[in-house]
């Protein structure tokens, strides 16, 4: 098997027009090309006009004769292997019998059991504990999910409630009124804070062990679209992650595990300087040596009550902002040219970093094409803004995190007091809350308005998506001097590489915080325990190890794959 990579075709391209054009690269004739298929599809926009930039996989009669013909020609080379070989594959008795389990439990009405890991089975060693996972977002899940195929039977444990029930909390407080409930929320409940977000699938870690495409695979089967696979930036959005979250969870439950939700963990049960389980919120307890940290980056309550037990943790740089709304056609015709609106392009995505004279940077972040933002706080008396889209990325603006870098200087965060972070996120989002008139409407702001700094009075033709509501402000008043200068700044460079961002009605929403963990808890390279906590394993974002919805998960994937290898902790 060939790959070609970035073989560029217009955007109305025929399936025709694309084996032409791969016989014609390749030198030989329509009969010896035995198969083409499309692996990834990207879209090319520079220069003013879009094309696709496609990664190809073809098979021909004669490989290395083709090979020697294109030494020269680097864009065609022999196809990588990028299969997942950490773990087995899914297991082919998912379904009816995997989730009754074996027929002989099933005649007897008991309930499932599995058998040892094969590492242990090799060893002689007996099952360890079950391993618990706090926290059900990409990385609790997957972690869990591979550790129940090894037939482990984790006990996840999830302080929100299941995607559902989650999703009517959600909604009810953004649309109808309801009462911000601070246990379900956009940051907390299954799924994690990813699920109402753009979905976005794609991250630039390095994945030597073809963790990704497993992941796509795998979240394919479990209901998500099937062009994930091909798209080189894939989404899922909102509408779609639900249902992907709630199959894995069954799977989870059908070998085994269990999923417990409004379940918080309070504090660890450490004994002889070791992590030997959790204490929940009801006073209970649950006993294992193998306890997974996997809370999301807006766990502060846990942060706290960890810290204080002494677990070691360390500051770390995030960044703060604004959620910026423009007209989504604006978006379109500023990145495709005479090409904006063609279906086969859907709604235009930007990216940007702009290095300013503060000595700071300015960036988009998690962009939403054709989205909403959102109100997404997890304490009472707080706002705090994101950005959601649906997959079909259909609603009237764009939107993104306009942020700016900020450090441990900024918020007065040592290696002694390491939360500094969340006190500096916590002060900007209250004064967001007092701000937008302490109903949980956010202060917004006309771009132009804000370039001249003057207060704003109410929208200009760009209408805001923020709900409950907004308030008509001085975004000023809430951000740090330095953030609102480097914003200010940035604005004049965005424009030179997208023209039409200065429109002076865009819409400035306040506050963004929550763009990554403000602390990381230090684990060992090695074993992936925390250094000076044996049988406590962070993970994910909130222990400051991911970014996203993907790389999240891959590092869930990363402790399971451990925890599978080194069998049974002491």
């Amino acid at each position: 098997m060939l790959q070609i990579s970035q073989h560029l075709l217009p955007v109305d391209h025929t399936d025709t027009d694309l084996r032409r054009s791969v016989l014609t690269l390749l030198n030989i004739r329509d009969e010896h090309l035995l198969s083409l298929t499309v692996k990834q599809r990207a879209i090319d926009a520079r220069r003013g006009r879009a094309q696709f930039s496609l990664t190809l996989l073809v098979e021909v009669t004669n490989e290395p004769a083709v090979l020697k013909h294109l030494a020269k020609t680097p864009r065609v080379s022999p196809a990588p292997d990028e299969t997942y070989r950490q773990l087995p594959e899914r297991s082919e008795t998912f379904g009816a019998s995997a989730k009754n389990g074996p027929p002989a439990e099933q005649a007897a009405g008991l309930p499932p059991t599995y058998p040892s890991s094969p590492v242990e089975q090799a060893a002689g060693l007996p099952p360890p504990s079950r391993p618990l996972i706090i926290g059900s977002g990409p990385c609790g899940l997957f972690c869990a999910l591979l550790l129940a195929r090894a037939g482990r039977k984790p006990i996840l444990l999830e302080r929100g409630k299941p995607a559902g029930d989650r999703a009517r909390d959600v909604t009810g407080f953004w649309r109808r009124g309801w009462a911000f409930n601070p246990e379900s929320n956009v940051q907390f409940g299954e799924g994690g804070a990813g699920t109402f977000s753009d979905g976005k699938l794609y991250t630039q870690i390095r994945d030597r062990e073809h963790r990704i495409p497993w992941l796509l695979k795998e979240m394919v089967i479990a209901g998500a679209p099937e062009d994930i696979l091909v798209k080189a930036k894939p989404h899922i959005g909102t509408d779609r992650l639900i249902k992907v979250v709630r199959h894995i969870r069954e799977e989870i439950i059908a070998l085994g595990g269990e999923v417990r939700f409004e379940t918080r963990v309070d504090r660890l049960l450490i004994d002889a300087g070791k992590c030997r389980g959790v204490i929940l919120h009801d006073g209970s307890t649950i006993e294992s040596n193998q306890t997974i940290l996997a809370v999301g980056h807006s766990s502060r309550d846990t942060f706290t009550a960890l810290h204080a037990q002494g677990v070691p943790f360390e500051p770390k740089p995030f960044s703060v902002g604004v959620r910026i709304e423009h007209p989504q056609t604006l978006v379109d015709r500023i990145r495709y040219g005479k090409n904006a609106g063609h279906p086969r392009l859907g709604s235009a995505p930007y990216k940007f970093v702009a290095h300013c004279g503060t000595g700071r940077a300015a960036y988009s972040f998690c962009m939403c094409p054709g989205g909403l933002v959102v109100a997404a706080a997890s304490e009472p008396g707080t706002v705090v803004t994101n950005g959601m889209s649906s997959y079909a990325r259909a609603e009237a603006n764009a939107n993104s995190g306009f942020m700016v870098d900020v450090g441990p200087a900024d918020f007065s965060a040592t290696h002694e007091n390491p939360l500094g972070g969340i006190d500096f996120q916590r002060t900007l989002e209250q004064r967001a809350f007092e701000l937008g008139g302490g109903n949980y409407h956010a202060p917004a702001q006309l771009l132009g308005d804000f370039l001249h700094a003057r207060p704003s009075t109410g929208p200009g033709n760009v209408k805001p998506s923020y709900e409950p509501g907004v308030h008509w402000t001085d975004l000023r008043e809430i951000l740090p001097e330095i953030v609102s200068d480097t914003l200010a700044e940035a604005i004049g460079k965005v424009n030179l590489a997208l023209p039409g961002f200065d429109l002076e009605d865009a819409i400035m929403t306040g506050v963004e915080t929550r763009s990554s963990s403000p602390i990381r808890i230090p684990r060992d390279p090695e074993t992936l325990a925390c250094i000076t906590l044996p049988g406590l394993y962070p993970a994910g974002e909130g222990a400051g190890y991911a970014g996203g919805i993907i790389s999240a998960a891959a590092d869930g994937m990363r402790i399971a794959e451990r925890l599978l290898k080194v069998g049974q902790s002491s």
